[in-house]
């Protein structure tokens, strides 16, 4: 298997292993984390991920350009497809997390090279780390192609638009200095530290109410879909929802009794 699942405690390591692809994604791949996120999202014990890459150097490389020319069929023949495997020619849906509809936190740790779809990888999940080492760019121009998960939409909501088109029609990498100056990123710490900080933030994350937290990430994604005013009433339709449920109660009483909260998603 290319990737490597692990849930510790509620918190899940979604590990891309093709150091010697440098972590490069081929359609069986793409499968195979898609697989990986969906099990996370329907596991009642995963609270949070953490989307990484085997090995120090690479987070992923984007696609496996040997393995991906063109399918048999053609991208229309496709298109209406539900279903969408390692052969298919829009296999790069497997990738697309806002198609997949990951209701819980994910969190990028992006170690060394994340380039194509690792950049895009990393765009679309909730929030980024990097290691000092990372580096990131939308490459796909040139060798013909576009960035197709998402990623010129997101790159353009996550920086300012003078910054993102020079990422994006240049083809250029930037390092992580440049990515945290810019809001591509959060945090840049040490090589070493990245993954136990990355755990130390969905630790966090799963400390807190479930509900409320894919509520907030929930409303997260609708700020950049609707009005101002459609957010701000979607946003108290939820606040209404969670009002008198068992984990609100939970946490003002925790509080008034300065204890540690016990949360059950009720």
């Amino acid at each position: 298997m290319d990737i490597r699942y692990v849930n510790d405690g509620g918190i899940v390591t979604i590990t891309i292993d093709r150091e010697e692809r440098r972590n490069a994604l081929a359609p069986q791949t793409m499968v195979d984390l898609r697989d990986a996120l969906l099990r996370f999202d329907e596991d009642p014990s995963a609270l949070v991920a953490i989307v990484t890459g085997a090995g120090p150097d690479a987070f992923c490389a984007g696609a496996d350009i040997k393995e991906t020319l063109p399918a048999d069929r053609s991208f229309i023949e496709g298109y209406f497809d539900r279903e969408v495997g390692s052969t298919h020619p829009l296999y790069i849906r497997n990738i697309a997390l806002p198609k997949l509809g990951i209701r819980k936190p994910v969190i990028a740790a992006v170690n060394g090279v994340a380039v194509g779809g690792g950049t895009e990888i990393a765009l679309n999940c909730d929030l980024c780390i990097a290691s000092e080492n990372a580096r990131f760019g939308l490459t796909e121009v040139r060798i013909g192609s576009i960035p197709a998960v998402a990623g010129i939409q997101r790159l353009l909501r996550s920086l300012p638009r003078a910054a993102a088109m020079q990422l994006l029609l240049t083809g250029s990498i930037v390092d992580a200095k440049w990515a945290l100056q810019w809001g591509l990123v959060s945090e840049v710490v040490a090589t070493q530290d990245l993954l136990p900080r990355a755990r130390e933030i969905a630790q966090c994350i799963s400390e807190n109410a479930p509900l409320a937290v894919r509520s907030a990430k929930l409303l997260a994604d609708k700020a950049a879909e609707l009005s101002l005013r459609e957010a701000t009433d979607v946003e108290e339709l939820l606040w209404g929802h969670l009002y008198a449920t068992e984990d609100r109660v939970e946490g003002r009483k925790a509080f008034a009794e300065k204890r540690k909260p016990t949360y059950r998603a009720k």
